[in-house]
């Protein structure tokens, strides 16, 4: 049965964009119905590999786009970076529970600045995390492949961890939306959101399934996107 209480949401991510010309990528991905724009944010500390900053946020303010910016910050320590990606024109911000000290207070900065605060859990990292900050989450994301990398395999494992959040999310009462990361595709979709979730990031399942006949629209592939969450 579809549960029409919820709007699902499709996140690519540009970490599988082509650089040499985001601003134009991003427009087509939205405009082939995309919702959100989703930052893969590494630092080569916290995680094996380095990617984007917040210039680069900035720049595709500047460049035009309006629609919500989802910045998931895989970098230790958190907190000057939550302030760098507010000046940005960030809308989403969230972190990793493991690299913070005082996830209450990380939290409280992102929400004080007016944007959307939000925890990351990776494959291992348990859910207690979110015992006591409940009331100060507006996104839950479950990393469905270890973080580091785009391109990696959907961990079947995931599907519990998505039901126990959405117990959690339902129990509290509260608006707060659940995103899963990695491996995402056409395929497991429909799953996915059976399992709780709302928010879909998808990088390489979007950005390497380019239309032939245009290569720089992403028509076909969203909407089998949404072809599928509407089976859900």
């Amino acid at each position: 049965m579809t549960d029409t209480t919820r709007d699902f949401l499709i996140a690519p991510s540009i970490l599988s964009a082509d650089f040499a010309r985001l601003g134009a990528e991003v427009d087509d991905v939205l405009a082939s119905g995309a919702d959100i724009v989703h930052f893969d944010v590494m630092d080569n500390h916290y995680v094996p590999n380095l990617t984007i900053g917040p210039m680069v946020c900035e720049a595709l303010r500047k460049h035009g786009v309006t629609a919500p910016i989802d910045a998931h910050l895989m970098v230790k320590p958190v907190d000057r970076l939550i302030g760098d990606f507010i000046d940005a024109g960030a809308s989403y911000i969230t972190f990793h529970p493991e690299a913070s000290d005082h996830i209450d207070r990380s939290l409280q900065l992102i929400r004080d600045a007016g944007c959307r605060s939000g925890l990351v859990f990776n494959p291992a990292t348990p859910l207690s995390f979110l015992d006591h900050v409940m009331d100060k989450v507006d996104m839950i994301l479950l990393m469905s492949v270890n973080p580091g990398f785009g391109g990696q395999s959907f961990i079947p494992g995931t599907l519990d961890k998505l039901r126990e959040a959405r117990r959690r999310i339902d129990a509290s009462g509260r608006t707060v939306r659940l995103e899963v990361d990695g491996g995402v595709k056409v395929d497991n979709i429909a799953e996915i959101a059976r399992a709780g979730a709302d928010t879909f990031v998808a990088g390489s399942a979007v950005f390497k399934a380019r239309n032939e006949a245009d290569p720089h629209r992403y028509d076909s592939v969203i909407r089998e996107f949404r072809d599928q969450l509407a089976r859900a």
